[in-house]
């Protein structure tokens, strides 16, 4: 299907970042922050071997074409998730304290966005100096929750590497099990801190940790910035509108996901939660059961120059996967792949 003119000048506006989702069975219970010591003895029970995957025998890694649609990009859901950017005000697609730092900047090694003679350079001004975490941080999540949407928000601008493990309708797959035999129940959020050793529920609660714990001083920003996320039922209402609009995305396992999904290594993803271009690519990872690490790279991160001395360019999104060893980029094609590995007939 060809884009019209219309919806291709509609979605230049926001090529640079767009869209999340969410919805959750049930509000979740008060007062539920806790404090584990030890817990890392138990935190991966995967004594189990990575089970085996192959690719299929005509694959071949796509030529990254940046900010284009191709042939495979769903158009009407391209447009709902490019809808769904604009519900949630752009939220999760710019670091806290983002800001221009010049438009004429000269360096092959680092990240910028050239735009005919331009060449604009970003960064946050309030990170530099921010506690950064040396373990990844783990959360029980799925992706239509508007719960879980706003912890993941908020990790966006913080620009933290977390590890997702989806727990389809917070009731079904693996990880909901082992949630609920972690702590009794199968309610998601559920944040786990290996660097401190801190485990909580509650969404708003998890927020007011990652700010205290890996924000900036409170002297350096305004808190008034934070409010389509921090106003909880504004950023409830608008992630449920945003998830009945999607479809409920990862509400549901997939039929013919493999069943040993979740023993997998967990694929590392270069995105931010609101790029209508990774939205796919987070979908099929969630229906699929996939753990997936998360490494943050909205306008203004740190993580984009780490894209960039690693693979020569910046796009998203873009995935490592340990269980193959492939390496690629393209959202279509990616979904595509993800589909002929982690599945059966």
């Amino acid at each position: 299907m060809t884009p019209t003119p219309l919806l291709l000048l509609s979605t230049i506006g926001v090529l640079g970042a767009f869209v999340c989702e969410a919805f959750v069975p049930s509000p979740l219970p008060q007062g539920s922050t806790t404090q584990v010591n030890g817990f890392l003895d138990n935190l991966m029970t995967a004594t189990q071997s990575t089970p085996k995957v192959s690719l299929p025998a005509d694959f071949v890694v796509p030529e990254p074409k940046p900010l284009s649609i191709s042939e495979k990009t769903d158009i009407v859901e391209f447009a709902k998730s490019s809808a769904a950017f604009v519900a949630r005000l752009g939220t999760g697609a710019f670091t806290l304290g983002w800001k221009i730092d010049s438009i004429f900047f000269k360096d092959d090694d680092s990240y910028s966005l050239k735009l005919g003679p331009f060449s604009i350079r970003d960064s946050s001004t309030v990170l530099q100096d921010a506690p950064r975490p040396n373990e990844a941080l783990i959360l029980y999540e799925y992706d239509a929750s508007p719960y879980c949407k706003r912890v993941r928000e908020m990790i966006n601008l913080l620009d933290l590497t977390v590890e997702y493990r989806p727990c389809p309708g917070a009731r079904q797959g693996k990880f909901s099990q082992e949630l609920s035999e972690r702590t009794g129940r199968q309610t998601v959020p559920y944040l786990i801190d290996p660097n401190t050793g801190v485990e909580m529920f509650e969404s708003s609660d998890q927020i007011e940790y990652l700010l205290n714990t890996y924000g900036p001083s409170e002297d350096l920003f305004d808190r008034k910035a934070l409010w389509p996320i921090t106003f909880e039922a504004f950023s409830i209402f608008t992630s449920t509108v945003v998830a009945i609009l999607k479809g409920i995305p990862g509400g549901k396992r997939q039929p013919n996901a493999r069943p040993d999904n979740e023993q997998m290594k967990p694929i590392e993803l270069w995105g931010y939660e609101s790029s209508p271009f990774v939205r796919p690519v987070r979908e099929k990872l969630g229906a699929l059961c996939l753990p997936h690490k998360m490494v943050s790279c909205p306008r203004g991160s740190a993580n984009r120059d780490k894209m960039v001395q690693k693979t020569g360019r910046f796009q998203v999104p873009f995935i490592v996967d340990p269980n193959t060893g492939i390496e690629m980029f393209e959202s279509a094609e990616i979904v595509d792949y993800l589909e002929k590995v982690y599945t059966q007939s």
